[in-house]
């Protein structure tokens, strides 16, 4: 009778209001008494660039995982668990080959989740590293291929170069909205970042104009060869430029050479009235 005679689990009322709630650190989410249903965007954390001093050639890490869950029921007054991902190191480099940066931490809240990005390539090792958005291909040695990305969560990284050596920039790494970008030829310049996705329209009001999850943008060969060698700019989003690290709380990538910018989770408080929800 509660729900009018159709066959099915009758769920009770939520007014949310569509409130937005940024959750920048892990703990809990504690709903308010009448709050029973949430959306969720979940970002995890961006990958680290790759590693090396100034001239080195690192790729720029993978912007984190974000991808939304709709319709995720709580109880009244109770607290979910949840996680927000750092973002992924530039480890030190002390001597050639340099290190590939680390992959970001992934993000959590309840049993839903993103992978973190991954780590960019770094000259004389590997390629960038998949994650949820691929790091950029370090530049100099093969291999010089960007990371893989996780399909609804993000995008592959560019791939760095090595057509006149010494000169060779790095990729950028991807975002969640678009791919990282092949170092141009043949000046040493690093390969921009890939561009964030904007929540906004679902997440009114979110920290950062609801622009998350960029690439961080590959490094530049600084002082070899002609042209500007400039360094790749970081994807909107909080992508860090090429040595430049991702912006704290964005999921964006690191810059070559640089850590990755930690992640988010924002929870809309959803209006339902009683009865069945599909």
């Amino acid at each position: 009778k509660s729900n009018g005679g159709i066959i099915g689990k009758a769920n009770r009322a939520s007014f949310g209001k569509n409130a937005v709630v940024a959750k920048t650190s892990s703990g809990n989410y504690t709903s308010p008494s009448s709050v029973a249903l949430v959306e969720v965007a979940i970002v995890s954390g961006g990958g680290g660039g790759g590693s090396g001093p100034t001239a080195s050639r690192a790729g720029g890490g993978g912007g984190g995982g974000l991808k939304t869950f709709s319709n995720i029921p709580v109880n009244y007054s109770s607290c979910t668990p949840l996680v927000v991902g750092a973002g992924g190191a530039s480890p030190s480099a002390p001597s050639y080959p340099y290190p590939v940066g680390s992959t970001g931490v992934s993000s959590s809240f309840a049993s839903c989740s993103t992978s973190g990005g991954g780590g960019g390539g770094a000259d004389g090792n590997t390629g960038g590293a998949p994650g949820s958005s691929g790091g950029g291909g370090g530049g100099g040695q093969p291999p010089l291929s960007g990371g893989s990305g996780v399909c609804g969560q993000g995008n592959a990284g560019g791939a760095g170069e090595n057509s006149s050596p010494p000169a060779d920039g790095a990729g950028g790494g991807g975002g969640a909205g678009g791919v990282g970008s092949n170092a141009p030829s043949p000046d040493g310049t690093g390969g921009p970042g890939g561009n964030g996705s904007d929540i906004s329209p679902s997440f009114p009001g979110a920290p950062n104009s609801g622009v998350y999850a960029g690439g961080g943008g590959g490094q530049a060969c600084r002082g070899a060869g002609p042209g500007s060698q400039a360094h790749g700019s970081g994807g909107p989003g909080g992508g860090g430029a090429g040595r430049a690290v991702g912006t704290a709380n964005t999921g964006g990538g690191g810059g070559g050479g640089s850590a990755g910018g930690s992640g988010i989770i924002l929870v809309k408080e959803l209006s339902a009235a009683p009865g069945i929800w599909s």
